[in-house]
């Protein structure tokens, strides 16, 4: 479902990405780790097609998006660390710009869909700027998946969110894994790779995989290949 190969990417002088390769297939949720500044945003941002590699391949449900990278919010929801929402807008409105054209609509995805899953029905008419950064979280989730998207990629979803709402999003990512969705997240949150089937580490731009078992002192052995 997702295959990259050979992505590099430098700013400058700085090569952030030196040949970057990742399989991933649906049903499975890929996690991958590293210091601030390796480069995780980057490469989530080049798969999503918000960025264009200096060179190397992307394929997304067998379709080549190399050469046109916006062709990836096809088949890509996107979820940033910054929440992509209307502040002055209610949450309501929020959705409704996505929803208004979309594969699932907007009833169904609160009555039984994502809406209500992620617990934003009762919220509907609060405008955004009053939310916590959680519950922005969670409309973030609820907009990028409009369109009933075969991937996900998620840059670090639970930061600094509190633990009921870091919960319920992990199990939402189950059963968007379990119903055969393909889910891409970077995490600095151990518990967060629970959910994970395929474990990366990112060091020195170069893309390392690991048993996804690894925890504590050994992933943090993990993310400085130099040492091992």
């Amino acid at each position: 479902m997702v295959k990259i190969n050979d992505i590099r990417k430098s700013f400058g002088k700085n090569q952030v990405l030196k040949g970057i390769s990742l399989h991933g297939n649906g049903g499975q949720c890929i996690g991958i780790v590293g210091t601030n500044g390796s480069g995780k945003s980057t490469l989530l941002s080049i798969i999503a097609g918000m960025r264009k590699a200096d060179s190397g391949t992307i394929e997304i449900c067998g379709k080549d998006i190399s050469k046109k990278p916006r062709s990836a919010t096809e088949y890509i929801g996107y979820i940033p660390q910054e929440n992509p929402v209307f502040p002055d807008l209610s949450v309501k409105d929020n959705l409704m710009l996505w929803y208004s054209d979309s594969k699932i609509t907007y009833e169904e995805a609160v009555s039984n869909g994502v809406i209500g899953l992620l617990g934003l029905t009762p919220i509907l008419k609060q405008k955004v700027k009053t939310l916590s950064g959680g519950m922005r979280k969670r409309l973030s989730i609820a907009m990028a998946v409009a369109n009933d998207p075969p991937v996900i990629i998620l840059d670090e979803p639970s930061a600094a969110l509190d633990l009921p709402t870091k919960l319920l999003i992990r199990d939402y990512l189950r059963s968007y894994a379990t119903k055969g969705g393909a889910v891409i997240l970077a995490t600095h949150d151990e518990e967060e790779l629970s959910i994970c089937d395929v474990l990366y580490v990112l060091v020195d731009g170069v893309l390392h995989n690991v048993p996804n078992t690894l925890r504590g002192d050994e992933l943090l052995k993990a993310m400085d290949i130099r040492r091992n």
